[in-house]
């Protein structure tokens, strides 16, 4: 395919970068010019995307993989559904943040900087999404935390700041290895790293080697490290001194870097199974922790990077369920919600005082209707996906995903139960009827998008052990949220309570870990 066709899709990101090579004493004399450019070129670059994603979801652009010669090895671009999907979601995004950023930062002195390195940062995203091969995704994989270095790092004068800035640097560096690792296993088995190679390559392969089977593992070992996985994650509610909008950018789109690399690599992650299962055991973990100790903080950001670290455990157990595009729709989702979530975080309070009045959380809940509401949940659930086509059975892990789905709108239909009448339950229980069948629609145009890019048949991941491990615990947490929703005290519900607050202590010992990093 002739190389032009790709340029209008690098070129935003590629400015972009060269705009952060720019000294940040010549940003912060040309603040306002720099804020323009950065912004601009987000836009244009939004543009772009949103067009080829429109073409590629609707079949009229095929697949677009391009080397660039003479370095072919250095520089390609391979864009598909699954890279169309999320540079959208990146550009998206990160023009929001952008224009958030004009008037949250103004007046400040380092803006110029600021802007120089979100460019730079976004540019490195955009890169990593389309990168041809694992060479430039290792090398943009390693950009883009360069970047997101700097931005922990404007207000360098705070310690906190430091010592966040430095745990996550460290933390990344692991992964980087684990990658590297992953990169040299893939290149000895393929001879090859170009991404289009190699996934006609494993097509043909048939039971994996131990080579394989090690490079699996490692890419899991990288991806948890990026997207703040157990346990690896507490480097993220440690970013707390940074500019909102660089929180927002982060936990909407960097973060997800761990999960779009292992549905980028799903056909090569197929042939280790136990590293997927491990994946699975490790997301479902995360995500029942980060949503047991996001209910205890009191700090408005903290809850949201523990409501992060979970989301993203949930994202992970999907992916090593095998369900890819479930996943992809998770994190498009969450994208969208989390980047709204930061930039309105001012309002919280405001919001939080005005149901204060409302709220009935310590009423028990009557489980007649707890009962009632959770068979129409479920039943309206497989209506959904029955009307678009879906067997829920025959999709890997969907079985076990739909469970956790009724059990969290039961949960969402309970906390309606104690503060409305019957006539407003009726009202709930539809809505969540209508979120079912929007997620049904969601996941049905996701999968039609980037099923070309993703494992040809389930994937072997001994679903059905890990998938009960899987399921039993999320129907303790369930039970869980129930009984603290009740106010229902007891002194070992209190004693777990407060170690909830503390995240388990596994903050405090990854602070005094990483903590001379931060003082060098």
């Amino acid at each position: 395919m002739p190389a032009f066709i790709a340029v209008p899709i690098v070129l935003p990101a590629l400015a972009l970068l060269a705009l952060g090579l720019i000294p940040s004493r010549i940003a912060n004399q040309r603040a306002g010019l720099f804020r323009q450019a950065v912004t601009g070129l987000v836009a244009c670059q939004l543009v772009i995307v949103t067009l080829m994603a429109v073409f590629i979801a609707s079949g009229i652009s095929p697949t677009i993989a391009v080397e660039f010669k003479p370095l072919p090895t250095l520089f390609g671009i391979y864009y598909d559904g699954v890279a169309a999907l999320m540079l959208a979601m990146v550009s998206a995004v990160g023009w929001v943040i952008c224009r958030f950023s004009i008037r949250y930062l103004d007046g400040e002195s380092g803006q110029g900087r600021y802007f120089r390195w979100t460019g730079f940062t976004i540019g490195a995203v955009s890169l990593l999404v389309v990168s041809g091969n694992l060479l430039m995704f290792f090398g943009c994989w390693v950009t883009t935390s360069l970047g997101l270095h700097q931005l922990l790092m404007h207000y360098g004068h705070r310690s906190a700041a430091r010592r966040a800035a430095w745990t996550k640097f460290a933390i990344s560096r692991l992964g980087d290895v684990a990658l590297m690792g992953a990169i040299a296993l893939i290149y000895s088995q393929f001879k090859t790293l170009n991404f289009s190679e190699l996934f006609t390559l494993s097509k043909s392969v048939g039971d994996a080697s131990p080579a394989m089977i090690w490079a699996g593992s490692l890419l899991v070992l990288g991806a948890i490290t990026k997207s703040a996985q157990f346990p690896f994650h507490t480097w993220l509610p440690q970013t707390m001194e940074t500019p909102t909008p660089v929180s927002a950018l982060m936990h909407a789109g960097i973060v997800n870097a761990g999960g779009y690399l292992i549905i980028r690599t799903s056909p090569l992650l197929q042939m280790a199974p136990l590293a997927l299962t491990g994946l699975a055991v490790v997301g479902a973990i995360t995500a029942c922790l980060g949503a047991v100790v996001m209910l205890t903080q009191t700090s408005v950001k903290k809850q949201l990077a523990y409501s992060t670290i979970a989301q993203m455990g949930f994202m992970m157990l999907q992916c090593g369920l095998g369900a890819f595009s479930a996943a992809m729709l998770h994190i498009l989702a969450h994208s969208l919600y989390k980047a709204h979530a930061f930039l309105n975080s001012g309002n919280v309070m405001a919001q939080r005082t005005s149901t204060l009045a409302t709220s009935s959380e310590s009423q028990p809940v009557p489980w007649p209707k707890l009962a009632f509401a959770s068979l129409a949940i479920v039943a309206c659930f497989a209506l959904a996906m029955a009307t678009v086509g879906i067997d829920i059975a025959a999709k890997p892990g969907g079985l076990v995903l739909g469970a956790i789905l009724c059990l969290a709108l039961t949960h969402w239909v309970s906390q309606a139960i104690r503060i409305s009448t019957d006539r407003m339950l009726i009202r709930v229980i539809a809505t969540a009827a209508m979120i079912c069948f929007v997620y049904a629609i969601g996941f049905l145009a996701v999968d039609k998008t980037i099923a070309a890019s993703l494992p040809e048949g389930s994937v072997p991941t001994m679903a059905w052990l890990s998938g009960s491990i899987i399921a039993a615990g999320f129907a303790g947490m369930f039970l869980l949220q129930m009984r603290l929703s009740s106010r229902q005290t007891s002194p070992l519900l209190n004693r777990f309570y407060v170690h909830a607050t503390n995240g388990f202590y596994l903050e405090k010992w990854e602070q005094r870990v990483f903590a001379p990093l931060a003082k060098n």
